[in-house]
């Protein structure tokens, strides 16, 4: 008997993988979701506003101004390429919000529906709207290739058999939102963004510098940037921003390459605004 239901479970398993498979936004790189995204952003939401709640938001300034005008720019601009997309039903899924925090920890991060909050202590390596803009283009391409249903959903399986997301809260609530706060970096640890896997941050900073040059932020300023953030670890240990990011090196070479398909999007954006649109 236990046999029969352990091969049930697994061929639900198998079936949900090969129906839930789909591809990430810009990359086509194929990743398993098995969770509505609706339903995490909803939970995402308890999250954040905990995390708002017991930090020392910033609310005025020309740091918290830059942030929200970069990210009102890379919003548009993400909502834009989306809708040009299959997956322009998940522009209504973002409600977006942008703070700074008080804190000095050299870190930022994109909750599911854009809600998304810079660290102080990472504006002074940022130094202008451009380094903001590698940033929030990064942070925001995780949200957007679900990077965070993708971990999620493989933590289900591993750990409570591909239950139902619903299922998986009603009973065993604390399991779950320990998977939530694996996945998606925020919760025990508070302000502690917990690392996505080196696939995923390569695949956020590809994602991240097309979305911030189709927002008419130079993409030459992203490897700078980068430079900026890495030298920060001789010596010293590496910035949580960076625990799981590619070597420094590999890294620079990927945006080398990406830089011409990024200038097409840029001057895309330039033509644009000389055509007053």
């Amino acid at each position: 008997m236990v046999v029969k239901h352990l091969k049930a479970i697994i061929t639900i398993v198998l079936v949900a993988f090969v129906y839930s498979c789909a591809r990430v936004p810009m990359t086509g790189r194929r990743q398993t979701k098995l969770l509505p995204e609706s339903e995490l952003v909803s939970m995402s939401l308890t999250e954040y506003q905990g995390f708002l709640d017991t930090s020392v938001v910033v609310k005025t300034g020309a740091q918290q101004q830059m942030i929200t005008n970069v990210g009102t720019r890379i919003s548009k601009a993400v909502e834009d390429y989306l809708r040009t997309t299959k997956d322009s039903s998940a522009v209504g899924l973002f409600k977006w919000e942008f703070h700074l925090v008080d804190n000095p920890t050299v870190n930022a991060w994109c909750m599911p529906g854009g809600k998304v909050v810079f660290y102080s202590g990472i504006m002074p390596i940022c130094q202008d709207e451009n380094g903001v803009a590698v940033v929030m283009g990064h942070e925001i391409s995780h949200a957007v290739a679900r990077h965070g249903n993708e971990r999620m959903s493989q933590g289900l399986i591993q750990q409570l058999g591909g239950i139902a997301l619903s299922v998986a809260i009603a009973d065993k609530p604390a399991q779950t939102q320990q998977l939530f706060q694996i996945a998606y970096g925020v919760g025990t640890q508070v302000g502690i963004m917990l690392p996505f896997s080196r696939t995923h941050e390569s695949e956020a900073d590809h994602i991240g510098l097309m979305f911030m040059s189709m927002a008419g932020y130079d993409p030459a300023t992203a490897p700078k940037f980068w430079e900026r953030m890495s030298s920060m670890s001789g010596g010293a240990g590496v910035p949580a921003f960076l625990s799981t990011h590619p070597s420094d090196q590999k890294r620079m070479q990927d945006l080398q390459k990406l830089q011409p398909q990024a200038m097409v999007y840029y001057n895309q954006y330039l033509e644009k605004q000389k055509k007053g649109n």
